[in-house]
């Protein structure tokens, strides 16, 4: 048997939600819980109840960055000469841009 799982307000959780992605919402999904240094349960649930997801600068984010800039490199030398990246790449490369760009800001740069 598991140990009870708390929030931050030593509630119990016991409540469980499962749905269904496709593959491309999978990945966007993971894209965005790497980049924000979260679990994939807080950053859903943040998301969910409308609370603001603030991404910190540490080594896992910046590892996350990391490992998700080289999977979309790989991607993007997959497609051929005037072929065009899918629209969940795009997303991908905008919500990246949009996390860096506030660090940037964060950091006063």
């Amino acid at each position: 048997m598991s140990a009870k799982n708390l929030d931050q307000q030593g509630r119990w959780r016991s409540k469980q939600i499962s749905f269904r992605l496709s593959q491309e919402e999978d990945a966007l999904i993971e894209t965005a819980v790497h980049i924000a240094g979260l679990s994939k349960q807080e950053y859903i649930t943040r998301r969910l109840t409308d609370m603001n997801v603030v991404v910190h600068g540490n080594p896992k984010v910046y590892r996350g960055l990391k490992l998700e800039m080289q999977a979309i490199l790989s991607e993007l030398e997959r497609l051929t000469a005037g072929e065009s990246p899918q629209p969940e790449l795009l997303m991908r490369i905008d919500l990246i841009a949009a996390v860096m760009d506030g660090m940037k800001t964060e950091e006063g740069g």
